[in-house]
């Protein structure tokens, strides 16, 4: 585990220009985690690529550990917002999707940071910036400042959990040049004992489920966004008019504000509710 302080100060810090420096050794790990993988990222390795010796790497970055957090934060430059990514579409909802997307290119530009931690992982520069800029677009929504926090983690979470599985599809693949969709083709035998014992499954299938499937990252976006769009029209909902028909509500001299116009309304959003 990286120590914190350390990270931070490394993080943080003035970063060398001449000679061997911090982010020579960080561009050189990036290069070994792209070729090999995380697990293939050493202090040895890096310095052999470099041409110095282990030791000299030491007096720049501690560990492993702390060499995986300057990769993380490095990579993340690339997708800062304003670099023509987040931003080009217009709303809140378009510009966190841009975000979201942007941060699942990053994924599937370096498969390695799928591996490695993201829980009690010192944040540097890069990182921050980005969650300042997605914070900055939620605030626009008017959500309260704790509800806009929880949005920007719920996005990140859906593309990091998406990023896993695409990245270890993709791995696979590459892995044994068999695609997914070729590889799932050929389980005809698996396919054939299933086709009796689940009714639901069969029937799905028989109605065309898996001729064109959606896009599992793009629906579960939408469907993120959808929510958040709920919360949001929720937190502004006028409670001056009613809630079905919009005509103005009459305020109570005691008692809770009313929801409905009349009890028509009332009625009507019960059975909304029921359908």
């Amino acid at each position: 585990m990286a120590d914190p302080e350390r990270s931070t100060e490394l993080l943080w810090g003035a970063k060398g220009r001449r000679g061997l420096n911090t982010q020579r050794i960080v561009r050189a790990a990036i290069e070994v985690a792209a070729a090999e993988g995380l697990e293939a990222v050493s202090m040895r390795r890096v310095a052999e690529r470099l041409g110095f010796t282990t030791m000299s790497l030491y007096r720049h970055v501690p560990g492993k550990a702390e060499l995986i957090d300057l990769m993380r934060d490095e990579v993340m430059g690339e997708a800062a917002p304003g670099d023509g990514g987040p931003g080009r579409e217009t709303g809140w909802r378009g510009e966190i999707a841009s975000w979201a997307r942007a941060s699942l290119a990053l994924y599937r530009r370096h498969p390695w940071l799928t591996e490695s931690p993201g829980t009690r992982s010192v944040p540097g520069p890069n990182a921050v910036a980005g969650f300042d800029w997605a914070l900055g677009v939620v605030s626009r929504t008017g959500l309260p400042p704790a509800q806009v926090v929880a949005v920007v983690t719920f996005v990140g979470g859906f593309v990091e959990s998406a990023a896993r599985r695409i990245v270890e599809t993709e791995r696979m693949e590459r892995l044994t040049g068999v695609g997914e969709e070729e590889w799932w083709g050929a389980r005809g035998s698996l396919f054939d004992r299933l086709r009796d014992d689940y009714p639901a499954l069969e029937r799905v299938y028989r109605e065309g489920a898996y001729d064109e499937p959606l896009d599992p990252f793009e629906f579960g976006l939408e469907r993120v966004l959808d929510s958040i769009e709920v919360l949001v029209r929720d937190e502004r909902r006028d409670e001056s008019r009613c809630q079905v028909c919009g005509n103005p509500v009459e305020t109570p001299a005691k008692g809770r504000p009313r929801s409905y116009c009349s009890r028509a309304c009332q009625q009507r959003a019960y059975r909304m509710r029921r359908g």
